[in-house]
């Protein structure tokens, strides 16, 4: 299993930082979703954010992918499940530390590659690169937004 992960100071409370995380605002900061909407029941704002809630999200590209949260600790921690990517397996979190004025974001991808070997190959040769490129994107996006 791979895993990629970066840390980011946002100079805003950590509820700022946890409202952008809700799964339908993710078009606003992630590379590639143009749009996301929920499947699960949304009553309350709450529900945004609960274990189980999912959302359908549509990239770019007409590809589909599904999220669902699978951990969810108010203004601290949020893991979703991210499927499917061409077969990989993939778990997003985020960990919202409070600091002085600011937050400390650790944004960390793990994920698995189909394929046996040659799975292994690609991550080595592209997929790793690539994630800490767009987790890194991501991250400075999401904090300019977060910072206006």
């Amino acid at each position: 299993m791979g895993r990629v992960e970066k840390s980011i100071e946002i100079r805003v409370p950590r509820e700022k930082v946890w409202e952008m995380l809700a799964l339908d605002r993710c078009p606003e900061w992630m590379h590639g979703p143009k749009s996301a909407e929920y499947t699960s029941e949304v009553r309350t704002p709450k529900d945004k954010y609960r274990v189980e809630a999912s959302a359908h999200v549509i990239k770019e590209k007409q590809e589909e992918l599904d999220f669902e949260i699978t951990e969810s600790l108010e203004n601290e921690k949020l893991t979703v499940r991210i499927s499917p990517i061409h077969g990989a397996t993939l778990t997003a979190s985020f960990v919202l530390k409070p600091m002085e004025v600011w937050t400390e974001m650790t944004y960390a991808i793990d994920y698995e590659m189909p394929w046996g070997i040659f799975g292994k190959f690609l991550d080595k040769l592209f997929v790793r690169r690539a994630l800490k490129k767009d987790i890194s994107g991501e991250a400075e996006k999401l904090k300019s937004i977060l910072e206006k």
